[in-house]
């Protein structure tokens, strides 16, 4: 399991404890998975986000299961008496992995096993061999929602029709889009894991990178690159960086000519309207 850039930016608000425990809970997916099908990675993927949507409704289970005060092989019990004849084998342990962590908070537990639901099924496009156009296409949505204020809001909103939202993201993706990449869409609108719906895609898309080992590079570029020209440019950065680099591209206009080049918290602005401003700050 690789650093994960994606899961950070998922969970942003965990403290250290929630965020070692989601870390088991990784591992603890990544073992019990190891030789899944495609098709059996989807079932685990969906069951764990099922199993989130019933702790979210049922505070009391919530909250026993994220009871520091009770012995752990007590909580990891409770699961197999609720859950172990409602569920696969696998989200079965991944769920008492779960249960006999440390949280931080109750709310840190549904929100893991979402998480790790949704690692599940990137795992599933992996196995396809379809994480490369998955991975694309949640950048490119998230940009697309992002560009869009009300639309952001709309597919945002706790309170807005939750299948008018679908129908909105139906017509958006139009058919086209892989299926992990629609499922996956589907459950961030129906429970975003960040503030807006546009982030949580981008993340899961820095997620999908970090299952090939990479790093991602934000492009903005004035104009369309073609290709080529794009691993040329993941070629150097590779260099740069010393690691794979998978290139995220975004065609700006405003920026007038050259690009502008996000890595982590790095920025590399060459574009002519980084230039100008440069030139203004230093004149001013």
């Amino acid at each position: 399991m690789t650093a994960a850039t994606g899961t950070a930016g998922l969970v942003a608000d965990f403290r250290a404890t929630s965020r070692e425990s989601l870390q088991g809970v990784r591992r603890r997916l990544d073992e019990v998975s190891r030789d899944a099908s495609s098709g059996d990675l989807v079932t685990t993927g969906d069951q764990l986000d099922a199993v989130a949507d019933l702790l979210d409704r049922e505070a009391v289970l919530r909250r026993t299961l994220a009871d520091a005060s009770t012995e752990p092989q007590a909580r990891e019990g409770l699961v197999g008496r609720v859950f172990d004849n409602q569920v696969g084998r696998p989200v079965a342990d991944v769920l008492k992995a779960a249960a006999k962590a440390s949280w931080s908070k109750p709310a840190d537990l549904v929100q893991a096993l979402r998480v790790v639901g949704r690692e599940a099924l990137l795992a599933a496009a992996e196995a396809d061999g379809r994480l490369d156009a998955v991975e694309d296409e949640l950048f490119r949505l998230g940009r697309i929602i992002g560009g869009q204020p009300d639309l952001e809001r709309l597919l945002g909103s706790p309170t807005a029709d939750a299948e008018g939202k679908q129908k909105v993201l139906d017509d958006l993706l139009e058919n086209k889009a892989e299926p992990i990449t629609r499922r996956l869409a589907a459950q961030l609108v129906a429970h975003p894991l960040t503030h807006h719906v546009s982030t949580g895609l981008e993340r899961l898309a820095e997620l999908a990178a970090d299952r090939r080992q990479r790093s991602v590079a934000t492009v903005r570029s004035a104009v369309e690159l073609s290709a080529e020209q794009q691993e040329r440019l993941a070629g150097v950065l590779a260099r740069i960086y010393g690691r794979e680099i998978t290139v995220h591209l975004e065609v700006d206009p405003h920026l007038l000519g050259g690009l502008v080049i996000q890595v982590g918290d790095e920025v590399i602005d060459g574009s002519a309207a980084g230039h100008l401003d440069d030139l203004d700050r230093r004149l001013g």
